[in-house]
């Protein structure tokens, strides 16, 4: 069942929302009461129910008597009612046809499972990677698939050898995970850091997998693509395939090179080019006034060495730059295979 929403602390009745309300009344009245509310409702209405339904959780006796004022005998019977998603569709499943209740639980899941990642999102990778090495690798890979790129590459790369290399093959044959499943595990985040599924396609798992790996730095992207390749050799290719990189930055059309950067800073830019290829400074100069590539070659020869660590994440900052241009639609960029032309 769903990740359960923090039991509302006050008794007032005021703490509860109007959909909480209608939720708490419908569940008191079951199928067979309710059914003609539910009939009146429109498909919007329904879905709000029942998303306040899924995130009900526990509700104290005193506080629904108070709501639910007619009903204060039956209820103090039973002290307490529970909401939870799994009764949103037992009751539905009464009242609907079969195919209307799947579309509407389709969502109302959704809403509740994606609460747990909206917040995951906010938790240090070093938090998560703590929790996840003593989980089994299939439960790690699924958080990590729901993790954010950047996020869940981090947490990837704190994890033990070991667990980290299986995690990577399950997650590059992970087919549906059962919602019963998603759900134990989004209760179990819930429990341990806030209370205090569909399947891919083939190629997206490799493009996620991608993702992850271009959030590594280059020692970390290294190690574990020797470690895929020796299990895996084309998956390793694939990832390889399909990973962004600062070289790709080189494919860039005049106009997207130019938008990238006036979007990067001058020190970000020499630092990423002290330590890049001659191919890459001869393209990066040749978008740029003969002044301000002058200029950039000065402000090059004024930095004395500089660690390969300060290169990296300078030409991290470009990747990330061109990708989130790429997002909103500004840029065009080609990744790494020549007949892989995409627009993100």
């Amino acid at each position: 069942m769903s990740a359960p929403a923090p039991t509302v602390a006050t008794q007032d009745a005021p703490a509860l929302t109007g959909p909480q309300r209608a939720a708490a009344l419908l569940i008191l009245l079951g199928e067979d009461h309710g059914a003609g509310i539910w009939s009146q409702f429109n498909e919007a209405e329904i879905r709000t129910v029942c998303c306040a339904m899924a995130e009900l959780g526990a509700i104290p006796g005193n506080a629904v008597e108070r709501v639910m004022a007619d009903f204060a005998a039956e209820l103090g019977a039973t002290g307490a009612l529970t909401g939870s998603a799994d009764r949103a569709e037992e009751l539905l499943a009464k009242i609907f046809p079969p195919e209307r209740v799947a579309a509407v639980m389709a969502d109302v899941r959704g809403a509740s499972g994606r609460q747990v990642w909206r917040r995951m999102a906010h938790v240090a990778p070093e938090a998560i990677a703590s929790f996840l090495k003593e989980e089994y690798a299939q439960t790690v890979a699924v958080v990590l698939s729901r993790l954010g790129s950047d996020q869940g590459g981090r947490v990837l790369a704190l994890l033990p050898d070991r667990l980290a290399g299986d995690v990577v093959q399950r997650m590059l044959v992970m087919g549906e995970v059962r919602s019963e499943a998603l759900d134990r595990i989004e209760e179990t985040l819930y429990r341990h850091f806030f209370a205090g599924g569909l399947r891919k396609p083939e190629a997206d798992r490799y493009e996620i997998m991608a993702d992850r790996f271009n959030a590594f730095d280059r020692p970390t992207e290294a190690r574990f693509l020797a470690a895929l390749e020796t299990n895996d050799r084309d998956a390793a290719q694939r990832i390889r395939e399909k990973m962004f990189t600062f070289e790709d930055l080189l494919k860039l059309d005049p106009a997207g090179c130019q938008t990238l950067l006036r979007t990067v800073d001058k020190d970000t830019l020499g630092r990423a080019l002290k330590g890049a290829s001659d191919a890459a400074r001869a393209f990066f100069s040749a978008n740029m006034s003969t002044r301000a590539a002058k200029n950039l070659q000065d402000e090059m020869e004024s930095m004395g060495p500089i660690r390969m660590k300060d290169v990296d994440d300078a030409q991290s900052k470009m990747v990330s730059a061109a990708k989130a241009l790429a997002e909103a639609g500004e840029i065009r960029i080609v990744k790494n295979r020549a007949d892989d032309e995409v627009v993100l």
